[in-house]
């Protein structure tokens, strides 16, 4: 057999990368930017990415040492893709680059420095579920949930605790504001939280608040490692600075050198995300933190028309609190926004299906639509009417992959293997043996959830009538194999897998939906070497598809989008409907009252309308009738004016054309089509009004 060799990418007079050619003047003035910190304020759909790849290509360029640029970003991907477009800019020294994840440095950097903080290196990382699990045991242990109030559950009490350490705010802070209801249990929530850290380091388990807190405290606390960090990490990039939590910018300002050599790039005007503890603060307060810095705006806009980019300017020029920014395009002004009010629910969603088969008639891709919705129940009625027409969709905001109780039964499995005092993922795995039950599956936990446990100090021959006693065994034989950290995962999950089947079909009806989950988990057990970098990654950067809501034979080669604003972010498409913007959805009537959260409510609008490359439709159904009225009718509360963002000095009249939407009748002439080829204003008939259109049904 002969081999092939790939040999590594390199290029040609790398150093003449001409940065003029590719770049704007203000990307340019980023990229060559020197010593010291620098604030790049990109706005939506600037070439930040592009930005950021340059910036790591050219300090390369000219000799920095690949491993000492630090570039962290909020999802692996986008990391990835960095260094992949580096690569193709300079060489594939790019690929030497540290890049990752704030979470991901942390693992990295605790794996090696486990012990200064009291931890094993081999320590576990809980995924959200395992964390509920762990409060739930400790609720019942201290025998909460019977008191004569109504006592939170594991979920609320796991929200209040990571929220509190997330903005660096005390327990009753975060009740009063978000769970008022359950202020008078702060004394037992706050003994909850205690005992709940206290178990986890026992059992040498982080969650994911515990990466970002350890590493800080490491930092914080042991001034060698912190100068060694500091030393070995001579330039440092972030992307998407104005999603940093409190914690995460002191971890930057600690890993800060003496020269301050710290980029970072984000837009203020899409912090969207405080529920997740991300503070605006972080990106307004910068230059007073970073003394001296060098604030950079990047202006043109490489994705929307100059008629969206109107319109969305005038949005967001009423923040009361912003870096100033003016979007513009080298690209034609294309068609207005079109806005529309509906007489319902339903004929919003009616008006949506029928222009959706017009643009798709026209030639566009279904993929190249998407409706936004500010919360997941927006949808429901659009959704049934997407069924009726036929209209394959998809919706964002699922379960991810490793959150279906499948896949977590079989991670599970990896877990005890790894760390046998992983007392969670014991527990999850016993309670699938038929007659075993949670007491007994808690009892043996006890015997087997140990550190360094031994398989021959597991007594379990008192259990030898038990109809689970043999698959007991056999479990035990499979985590307690001799070097187990030295077997590749495959191998591993292979023996858990087939352990595992027979459990897997009684448990769930749905299993033949369900098994395309577990073939997919070995195949990404395939790319990895050890264990615990497998657990670690597929915990920390989990894959998003599941195949149990997918229909056999169905295909994912077109399908329209639906999704939360939340979840919109970063992407981008051709044609984008705003679903509901009515007053008390957004902003969301949960804001209301509170100054900070109406802006950011304000914020999430803004990345709605951004997202649009060359069609924008916002709608607002109007209340007329009672069912409409009914739906739109929240806590006692009625929601029937326009969103307060287009209210203002006459955004909607100065910026959008307004359509009124017709019944059309039998006895009426075929109405002249008003979208054609993917113009939102072709052929609307003209009512004599200029800024006011007809629409026929």
């Amino acid at each position: 057999m002969k081999n092939y060799v790939l040999k590594p990418i390199q290029k040609e007079n790398s150093q003449l990368i001409d940065f003029e050619k590719e770049l704007n003047p203000a990307q340019l003035e980023a990229v060559c930017f020197n010593e010291g910190p620098l604030l790049v304020i990109a706005g939506a759909g600037s070439g930040k990415t592009k930005t950021l790849t340059y910036r790591v290509a050219r300090l390369v360029n000219e000799g920095v040492h690949p491993s000492s640029i630090l570039l962290l970003t909020f999802t692996r991907k986008s990391a990835q893709e960095m260094l992949r477009r580096a690569t193709q800019i300079l060489d594939d020294r790019c690929q030497n680059v540290s890049g990752g994840t704030f979470h991901s440095f942390a693992n990295l950097t605790l794996r090696k420095y486990a012990a200064n903080l009291g931890y094993q290196e081999s320590f576990t990382i809980m995924d959200r579920s395992d964390a509920e699990d762990l409060i739930s045991m400790i609720r019942k242990e201290y025998n909460y949930g019977k008191l004569d109030k109504r006592f939170p559950k594991k979920g609320t009490i796991m929200n209040v605790v990571s929220k509190a350490i997330n903005t660096s705010k005390p327990v009753d802070a975060i009740l009063a504001k978000e769970y008022p209801q359950f202020l008078e249990f702060e004394e037992e929530i706050v003994k909850i939280a205690v005992a709940y850290k206290k178990r986890k380091k026992a059992m040498h388990m982080m969650d994911y608040d515990d990466l970002l807190v350890q590493v800080l405290e490491l930092l914080k606390n042991d001034r060698e490692v912190r100068q060694e960090l500091q030393k070995k990490y001579k330039y440092i990039l972030v992307d998407e600075y104005q999603d940093t939590n409190a914690i995460q910018a002191e971890i930057v300002w600690l890993l800060a050198n003496e020269s301050m050599n710290v980029m970072v790039v984000g837009d203020d005007s899409q912090s969207i995300y405080s529920f997740r503890g991300a503070d605006f603060k972080n990106i307004m307060s910068f230059p007073e933190k970073f003394s001296n810095a060098k604030v950079i705006t990047l202006e043109e806009n490489y994705r929307s028309t100059q008629s969206i980019l109107d319109i969305t300017n005038a949005l967001i020029s009423r923040a009361k609190e912003k870096y100033t920014k003016n979007l513009f395009s080298s690209k034609p002004a294309g068609s207005k926004p079109i806005y529309l009010e509906t007489d319902s629910d339903n004929m919003q969603s009616r008006f949506i299906c029928q222009k959706i088969l017009e643009l798709r008639e026209s030639g566009q891709d279904l993929r190249n639509i998407a409706v936004l919705i500010r919360s997941g129940y927006h949808s429901n009625d659009l959704e049934v009417e997407l069924q009726a027409h036929n209209l394959p969709f998809v919706k964002h905001g699922g379960f991810r992959f490793v959150e279906t109780s499948h896949v977590k039964d079989a991670i599970a499995f990896l877990k005890v293997a790894h760390n046998p005092a992983d007392a969670i993922s014991w527990q999850r795995v016993l309670v699938l043996f038929e007659g075993l039950g949670a007491a007994g599956a808690m009892a043996l936990v006890k015997s087997v959830g140990k550190k360094d446990v031994k398989p021959e100090e597991v007594d379990i021959e008192h259990l030898k009538n038990k109809p689970y006693f043999e698959q007991l065994k056999n479990l035990l034989a499979i985590v307690f194999q001799d070097n187990i950290e030295a077997v590749k995962p495959t191998e591993i999950l292979e023996k858990v897998l087939s352990f595992y089947d027979p459990l897997f079909i009684k448990k769930y009806d749905d299993n033949l939906k369900r098994k395309p989950d577990l073939d997919s988990l070995e195949s990404i057990a395939e790319r990895y070497d050890n264990l615990e970098t497998f657990l670690s990654e597929i915990t920390l950067e989990p894959p998003e598809k599941t195949q149990v809501d997918s229909l056999v034979g169905e295909s994912d080669d077109e399908k329209l989008v639906i999704s939360t604003i939340h979840s919109a972010k970063g992407l981008e498409w051709d044609t984008v409907f705003v679903l509901s913007v009515v007053d008390g959805y957004i902003p969301s009537f949960k804001s209301l009252g509170d100054f900070g959260q109406i802006e950011e409510e304000r914020r999430l609008l803004y990345v709605a309308m951004t997202r649009a490359k060359t069609n924008l439709f916002i709608i607002k159904p109007n209340l007329d009738n009672s069912n409409s009225f009914n739906y739109y009718r929240y806590s006692g509360m009625d929601f029937s004016k326009i969103s307060r963002f287009l209210d203002e000095a006459g955004i909607i009249e100065d910026y959008a054309q307004r359509v009124a939407l017709v019944e059309e009748k039998p006895d009426n002439p075929d109405p002249m089509p008003w979208f054609n080829s993917g113009s939102a204003n072709a052929g609307a008939s003209d009512n004599g009004n200029s800024n006011r259109k007809k629409y026929f049904f």
